[in-house]
């Protein structure tokens, strides 16, 4: 009769932790776009599911990296997380290419970051460890200025003129052996990092 009996759908289903890690990402600030080569039908219908702000499909393995350098072009900072032969250029045109463990050698070999898991909260981990380690460093830095400024001075001899006070060199050697006690201490914290689900 040429009319359709049947109609068959087959669709990969989202890994259990995948919508969990996007909201992980979602509340740590950051805007999520799906990036693929299938049909906007399906992309969209999966990103709906998911919590994805912006869908880009239909997309071939060099149109990724035109859509990477667009979202650049407006003012983004933008990681790209594939797996991938087809996603090695866009990994490599993002501000921090970040490889799925057991991807393929071209992705793991372009991305700056490469997960040892298949699972999207190790993205949410990376970023999170990535933050912790540069407020880590602001504290350190900040830590080392603050003494710096008062000890340099100190040890210059500036209290002279005032107190008739100077500091004894093996004071200033222990202060400065401190003080790189402290910074290693404060680093030292990222070791016992967990973060947040």
């Amino acid at each position: 009769d040429g009319k359709a009996v049947a109609l068959l759908a087959v669709r990969d289903p989202l890994r259990s932790d995948s919508v969990a890690a996007l909201q992980r990402l979602h509340k740590a600030g950051y805007r999520l776009v799906m990036l693929t080569g299938d049909n906007p039908t399906t992309a969209n219908a999966i990103a709906k599911e998911a919590g994805i702000d912006e869908v880009i499909a239909g997309v071939l393995p060099d149109g990724k990296a035109e859509a990477i350098k667009r979202l650049q072009s407006e003012g983004r900072q933008v990681a790209m997380v594939g797996d991938g032969i087809n996603d090695a250029p866009a990994l490599a045109q993002a501000d921090v290419g970040i490889a799925m463990g057991g991807g393929s050698d071209v992705a793991i070999e372009t991305a700056a970051i490469t997960l040892m898991r298949h699972s999207l909260m190790g993205v949410a981990d990376a970023l999170a460890i990535s933050r912790a380690t540069l407020r880590n460093m602001k504290q350190n830095l900040l830590g080392a200025f603050i003494y710096n400024s008062i000890g340099i001075p100190v040890a210059a001899g500036i209290l002279w003129p005032f107190t008739g006070t100077l500091l004894n060199p093996v004071v200033a050697g222990a202060a400065m052996a401190l003080s790189s006690i402290t910074v290693v201490s404060n680093a030292n914290r990222l070791l016992r990092f967990k973060p947040k689900e």
